[in-house]
């Protein structure tokens, strides 16, 4: 059975493990003297920040989620404002992102709180918080693309809306969501007297995903530019 590599928690909690790391990088030290005299001793330096650091994300993301609870609580009641600046106490979700950023949590409230943001019509705000987050999830990352080309696109910054539709369009491509990014991609070209690019977002739609639900709408503006490009 393979060997089981302890975490920086399990590192920091564990004194024979803690010891084995010291001398983990004490052995390497001794073997490469001529090294380490010419980076200053930078690699020990390096061993005991991961160790660190690993120990310090786990115990943000515990305090972050805890945090998290009643910001969450009043975003999914639609007290915006609440759940943005905390209440009683409790952090909002600004404040857990700023403060636990190293943090899955703290990378979600970014999320969270762009969302809250372009509802309250904080456009530049917004755009910064979910620039700011990152995911490999299929379904949160892809929205958070989109809802920047949203906040663009309130701006009048057509292009730069265009450029996160197509962000949001190309990740992770799949038959639910895809095609309502599209949509929004060629109402943008649409939006930039771009009738060329628009169609062809169109013609996208109604050959890759036949079956979605916006395969009305996509074929009803198709018609409509067709006679209108080329012109």
């Amino acid at each position: 059975m393979a060997k089981k590599e302890k975490s920086g928690l399990d590192i920091i909690e564990s004194p024979e493990a803690l010891q084995q790391e010291f001398n983990k990088a004490e052995g390497f030290l001794k073997n490469n003297q001529k090294l380490i005299t010419i980076i200053g001793g930078g690699i020990l330096a390096v061993v005991l920040g991961v160790v660190g650091y690993n120990y310090y994300a786990k115990s943000q993301d515990e305090d972050a989620q805890a945090a998290m609870f009643n910001a969450v609580y009043a975003f999914e009641a639609d007290s915006l404002k609440q759940a943005l600046n905390g209440t009683g106490g409790n952090e909002g979700l600004l404040a857990i992102a700023d403060n636990y950023g190293a943090s899955n949590a703290g990378n979600l409230a970014n999320f969270y709180a762009g969302v809250a943001l372009v509802k309250q019509g904080k456009f530049d705000e917004a755009i910064e918080r979910l620039k700011n987050f990152s995911s490999d999830d299929l379904l949160v990352q892809g929205r958070a693309y989109a809802l920047i080309g949203d906040a663009y696109m309130e701006k009048k910054s057509i292009d730069d809306a265009i450029s996160y539709y197509k962000k949001a369009a190309e990740y992770k491509p799949n038959k639910t969501f895809t095609p309502v990014y599209l949509m929004k991609l060629a109402t943008a070209y649409e939006a930039a007297k771009n009738n060329k690019g628009a169609l062809e977002v169109y013609n996208e739609i109604v050959e890759k995903y036949p079956d979605s639900i916006e395969i009305g709408n996509a074929k009803k503006y198709k018609s409509k530019l067709e006679g209108t490009v080329g012109e």
